[in-house]
């Protein structure tokens, strides 16, 4: 009787390798079949724009603004508001599922917003403002303002800070307001003053918004919805009021919803956030989107340079003749801190 041969770790790896290419192979072919069977069902090809996305449906206005709810092609990674898409309409719609989403077209910008259980969660795409809403209630942060400063120049999305609620400053708070956003205007940010209850501002806001496609974001409570409501009336978008309990702002808006504004311009409203983290930049980004700590960078005595209690720290000289905000570099090193302590450990590298 001949003694069965044992194959060698190679030859078993190649038998298996070998199954699996034929394996693939399989799927491939009966995935081509089914694609093909379901492209029997569906339209020619189309552009559109998602205007929202709720799971695994998105609903998409095609180019007579018509808007169509589809279903996501599983292929597509990642699908937000703003998304140009190539979709396909069913000849037969079943469910109110009126067509398929196929591809999504290169994206010109994408705000994303670190999740700490789901990572890096894109919120809305092909953005050409990004307002950043702050109010005297809950509490106006600075803090929170540098924050998406900093996303703002790592995406390369031009900024406007807009401070609502200034109806219910006194003449001598506003006074003081406006001397601590001196510090933005100071570096060439543009800022604008506003009251959706009175209406001071708003004319400015609408031809900010006439440019192209804005986003809102900022702290829950800050009045988002409140000026989406005097921008589209006709939607009286769901608003609550500051918690009395808390003193923190109430979510309001539970998805991005891109808007067509009456005087030009789209608005993309994302959900109100209470904080929001920068653990996935690289501590050099975050040093970058301070720009005006770009003319003092690689001036330092040392080249380690950590901007703390270094000697020959050319961002302290900064400091020292006023080239430099002491608040805005001490809510640079808060922003440092937080994410060293905020940061998910499946983001940490060792």
């Amino acid at each position: 009787m001949t003694k069965k041969k044992h194959l060698n770790n190679r030859q078993t790896d190649r038998i298996a390798g070998n199954q699996q290419k034929r394996l693939d192979r399989l799927e491939k072919k009966a995935a081509k079949v089914e694609q093909q069977l379901e492209h029997t069902q569906l339209s020619a090809p189309e552009a559109g724009v998602v205007i929202s996305r709720f799971g695994q449906h998105a609903d998409v206005e095609d180019h007579t603004g018509a808007i169509e709810r589809c279903n996501i092609r599983r292929t597509i990674n990642s699908l937000v508001c703003g998304d140009k898409v190539v979709w396909r309409r069913s000849l037969q719609p079943q469910g109110g599922i009126s067509g398929v989403i196929e591809a999504v077209q290169e994206r010109s910008s994408v705000l994303s917003r670190p999740d700490f259980y789901d990572g890096l969660k894109p919120v809305a795409a092909n953005i050409d403002l990004l307002i950043i809403v702050s109010a005297v209630l809950p509490v106006l942060s600075l803090n929170i303002i540098d924050r998406y400063l900093v996303a703002a120049e790592a995406m390369q999305i031009k900024p406007l800070l807009l401070l609502n609620k200034i109806d219910l400053l006194s003449a001598e708070e506003r006074a003081v307001v406006d001397k601590q956003l001196e510090i933005y205007r100071k570096i060439g940010y543009e800022i604008l003053l506003l009251s959706a209850k009175t209406g001071e501002g708003m004319a400015q806001l609408d031809e900010y918004l006439k440019s192209g496609t804005s986003i809102f974001v900022g702290q829950s409570g800050v009045g988002k919805s409140s000026l989406v409501n005097n921008l589209l009336p006709e939607l009286q978008v769901v608003t609550r009021e500051v918690s009395d309990g808390s003193g923190l702002g109430q979510h309001t808006t539970t998805v991005a919803r891109l808007y067509h504004l009456p005087e030009g311009g789209e608005l993309i409203d994302s959900p109100g956030i209470r904080e929001f983290a920068l653990w996935h930049l690289p501590p050099d980004e975050v040093l970058w989107g301070f720009k005006e700590f770009r003319p003092w960078l690689g001036r330092c005595k040392f080249r380690d340079c950590k901007h703390l209690n270094d000697p020959g720290c050319a961002l302290h000289h900064a400091i020292e003749i006023e080239e430099i905000s002491a608040e805005r570099f001490d809510n640079y090193h808060k922003i440092l801190l937080s994410m060293v302590q905020d940061k998910p450990n499946f983001f940490k590298v060792d």
